[in-house]
């Protein structure tokens, strides 16, 4: 598993996509307008590159799907034909397009769903693998933090998949949190709104969740 296609332009698809050739992967990001990926692209050396959605989703031994929740669903039909049996790392949250309010974001999905859970019943051949989905993306390469190692939250259905995910977070710097099957992605996805509380409220948005135990 030495190449990785990111389906996304977006500062989390970017931010991903560094990380990985940072430690040494092939990467190709997938995105509708490379004018977006322009600057990365001109970063990215020798083991990165630009495509089309589908040259990505086809390149990637594992996938990050990494694009706008309201998108998603409609993406990765698109997309099913090249993910048979890949994992896919998704970093999707179901935000709507209404501002916060107090703070607080809105999503378009009800509390005993997820979106993770739509497109994994929508691509069932795919191995869906909640992560990175409730950290912002400056701090999602290996951060740095004065109370230890930050937590990731990861769920999904298939276990070789999840021990792949699991070795990849492990080598990005964070502890890893294994919640279970896909259902977990109706509490993981809503630690998104809670870490961006303080950033809506306060300006502040260097902090991340730890798991700790008695």
């Amino acid at each position: 598993m030495n190449k990785i296609g990111v389906i996304g332009s977006g500062v989390v698809a970017q931010a991903l996509a560094s990380g990985f050739i940072k430690h040494g992967f092939e990467v190709m990001m997938g995105t509708s307008d490379s004018t977006k990926l322009t600057e990365w692209l001109s970063n990215a050396g020798n083991k990165g590159s630009v495509g089309s959605l589908a040259e990505a989703a086809s390149f990637g031994d594992m996938i990050v799907f990494s694009v706008k929740g309201t998108a998603a669903e409609k993406l990765i039909l698109e997309l099913k034909d090249y993910l048979k049996g890949k994992t896919v790392i998704d970093t999707t949250n179901p935000l709507n397009d209404s501002p916060p309010v107090n703070g607080v974001l809105s999503y378009f999905t009800g509390p005993n769903e997820s979106l993770m859970e739509r497109l994994q019943n929508l691509v069932p051949d795919a191995h869906f693998i909640k992560a990175f989905s409730c950290i912002g993306s400056s701090f999602m390469i290996n951060p740095s933090f004065n109370e230890g190692i930050p937590t990731m939250f990861i769920c999904g259905n298939n276990d070789h998949a999840k021990a792949e995910v699991k070795k990849i977070v492990e080598l990005f710097g964070f502890d890893v949190a294994d919640m279970g099957k896909m259902e977990a992605a109706r509490a993981i996805e809503p630690l998104a709104m809670l870490w961006c509380i303080p950033g809506f409220l306060n300006n502040n948005w260097s902090h991340a969740f730890k798991l700790m135990y008695a």
